[in-house]
């Protein structure tokens, strides 16, 4: 039988782990359950017990089990850990490594997947402290569903909303039987943006973080596909089991995607840069006080069309369009002018780039497809599935 590590902290909404557990239960999911001291406070642990017909741990040191070091028998015993709701404080502590109570010795302990669920104020879920713990335990291979963005106890609106149990739940069983549905299949992602020198000082590039290629790159692979990331100059960790090819300008890109053929998909994020200039200056450009110099730009490989056209077109080829006047009529025109399958536009006025969250549309033959704003990282898994329907069923996929 599988089984769940879960563990409740101290927020508003700990109380809807107790659905969370009665829906693992009727699926045949063991619950092991482990509580904070602060998620007393919301929860008893009564409740907890009788939904997941296991006692509550909720202490370092259990004199009847530690002949046997009880905790890292917790922490090996489960299929996955389980942190729902995921407050400010537990993922703090997680991704500075403290271990000053059971959970989170639990969490430092457990060679076990581990996916958090999100839930507090949306200013605390803003804050640069929590974004950053966020990355860091991303880049650990932590798994993160939600938060939902909606109305909160505390009377404001925005992103801290605790997922839906029954979407926490698909996310278990989706942790617990890991899909390999591409296997076998080689898929080339660019991604972040490309550098184009004037001079060995100063160059021409955009703001790309990159963050929504690595994110397809990172579902990619956990879905089995070997993945190729060609990717610009970006300071995010390399997705596990992703091959990164690391370039600076567009031909050094175009370079590295034309070697790395063939692949079954390509997937194209990366904010190439159109121009470069002409002539690089050997030595930096200097101020004369004459007034600014004179740069004679040219034309940059277009990466999304020669991929489109190469002898070696991959089955699916999906490009992204970053544009901020006439979004939709700018992404159709562009998706028939470079000869893609599917064209991913997005609004890049409203600070996209560098974000955590994204809102899409999706073009292909069929038609458009808008999607509601989301993390990035579920704007990836809903690409990848599409990618997967794309293989069993290509002709409804509009390619």
């Amino acid at each position: 039988m599988r089984r769940v590590l879960l563990i409740v902290s101290g927020g508003i909404a700990a109380f809807r782990a107790l659905e969370l557990v009665r829906l693992l239960r009727a699926d045949g999911i063991a619950v092991t359950p482990v509580m904070t001291e602060a998620a007393k406070a919301f929860v008893t642990p009564l409740s907890l017990e009788t939904l997941a017909g296991e006692r509550v741990h909720d202490a370092l040191f259990e004199p009847t089990q530690e002949s046997e070091i009880g905790h890292i028998a917790l922490a090996r015993s489960a299929d996955l850990v389980v942190v729902c709701p995921a407050t400010a404080n537990i993922m703090a502590r997680m991704a500075h490594g403290l271990a000053d109570d059971l959970p989170t010795t639990l969490l430092l302990a457990t060679t076990s997947p581990i996916l958090l669920a999100p839930a507090m104020n949306v200013r605390m879920w803003e804050h640069p402290a929590t974004q950053a713990n966020l990355k860091l335990l991303e880049a650990r291979g932590v798994s993160v569903i939600g938060p939902d963005v909606g109305s909160m106890a505390c009377g404001e609106v925005g992103a801290g909303r605790l997922s839906e149990p029954p979407v926490i739940r698909d996310a278990i069983l989706r942790l617990l039987t890991p899909d390999q549905s591409l296997s076998g299949r080689h898929v080339l992602v660019t991604a972040g943006p490309t550098v184009e020198p004037l001079d060995p000082v100063r160059f021409l590039s955009n703001h790309s973080s990159g963050r929504q290629g690595y994110a397809i790159a990172a579902a990619l692979a956990k879905r089995g596909a070997t993945v190729t990331l060609v990717s610009g100059p970006v300071s995010i960790p390399v997705p596990e089991g992703v091959r990164r090819i690391p370039v600076q300008t567009a031909r050094e890109m175009l370079a590295a995607c034309e070697a790395a053929l063939p692949a079954d998909v390509v997937i194209c994020t990366a904010a190439v840069s159109d121009w470069r200039a002409k002539d690089i200056a050997s030595g930096k450009i200097k101020k004369t006080g004459g007034g600014p110099p004179t740069l004679e730009l040219v034309e940059n490989p277009d990466i999304l069309a020669t991929l489109c056209r190469s002898p070696q077109r991959p089955r699916l080829v999906v490009g992204f369009a970053a544009e901020t006047d006439d979004v939709l009529q700018n992404a159709q025109a562009k998706r028939l002018r470079k000869g893609c399958d599917w064209l991913v536009a997005n609004d890049v006025r409203h600070g996209v780039f560098g974000a955590m969250r994204n809102t899409v549309s999706l073009i292909d033959d069929h038609g458009l497809q808008s999607w509601p704003e989301m993390d990035k990282t579920d704007v990836a898994e809903q690409l990848v599935e599409r990618i997967v329907a794309f293989f069993v069923n290509p002709l409804s996929q509009g390619a």
